[in-house]
């Protein structure tokens, strides 16, 4: 199967920016699409970002206008550029690939904190 590994995680001031990478461990490995999801202490995980691979794009509410989502098809990496931060984007970020064959596959997650 496949391993996804995010990075880019950290601590980060109100109205800073962090950029978040998700690598698949095989290039050849076919993925339909990947998103970021993110969970907060004590609360369920939520939807953050997705990007298929017909390069359709769908954000939830809160990040609009804030985040961005981009994927290199051919190295098997998804990013997540997050600008404006809010101490309300606090929590673990998690990269998640899905396909027709296996379903949904995710990273172990990475840590953001927006503090000052």
């Amino acid at each position: 199967q496949v391993q996804l590994v995010e990075s880019g995680g950290g601590l980060v001031q109100p109205g800073g920016s962090l950029r978040l990478s998700c690598a698949a461990s095989r290039k050849d490995f076919n993925i339909d699409d990947m998103g970021w999801f993110r969970q907060a202490p004590g609360k369920e995980r939520e939807f953050v970002a997705l990007l298929t691979s017909g390069e359709t794009t769908n954000y939830a509410d809160s990040v609009k206008g804030r985040f961005i989502i981009s994927r290199d098809t051919a190295k098997n990496t998804v990013s997540l550029q997050m600008n404006s931060l809010k101490p309300e984007d606090t929590a673990v970020y998690y990269c998640r690939g899905r396909n027709s064959a296996y379903g949904e596959f995710w990273g172990q997650g990475t840590q953001v904190t927006v503090s000052s």
